[in-house]
């Protein structure tokens, strides 16, 4: 089951997305402070966060760059209600995989939800693939050395 985390200073706009996922199926706490997020996330796994970009303690965009830190492979989509330009290249060059405008159509931000954790999903597949392929050839070079190792005693 997917964890969520929604950051919004706006107790309505809080209170109205995390009902919205929560009746989807998803797991979400809520924070109304980017400091509140930080340490839901130091303590919590989540693999996905939704960020106003305006939040009472600090820029959004800041707290994209700290919850990269606490965990990298995080989804996270900017809500802004401010929907500038500069803002969403900002938030893209800090690391936001989406960007939904206020006010929110649940519709739309339900489908980003999903969007981005169906890739968040391919890509972990991917990457057990490839560390599977890679554990697969490390074990077939070891058994090489092995039989080398065994030859060179043998004469």
């Amino acid at each position: 089951m997917e964890r969520i985390i929604v950051v919004d200073d706006d107790e309505a706009v809080l209170n109205h997305i995390s009902k919205a996922l929560r009746v989807e199926g998803y797991v979400v706490d809520a924070a109304n402070t980017g400091r509140k997020a930080i340490e839901y996330s130091e303590r919590s796994f989540y693999n996905l966060a939704l960020i106003d970009i305006r939040l009472p303690d600090m820029e959004g965009t800041n707290l994209l760059t700290a919850l990269k830190e606490t965990t990298p492979k995080m989804i996270k989509i900017m809500l802004t209600g401010y929907p500038a330009l500069q803002n969403a290249i900002e938030a893209v060059n800090k690391g936001a995989d989406a960007y939904i405008t206020k006010p929110v159509k649940m519709e739309e931000l339900i489908k980003t939800v999903r969007e981005q954790l169906r890739k968040q999903q391919q890509e972990m597949i991917y990457s057990q693939a490839k560390v599977a392929e890679y554990i697969q050839t490390r074990a077939k070079e070891l058994e090489a050395k092995e039989e080398d190792f065994s030859e060179k005693k043998k004469t």
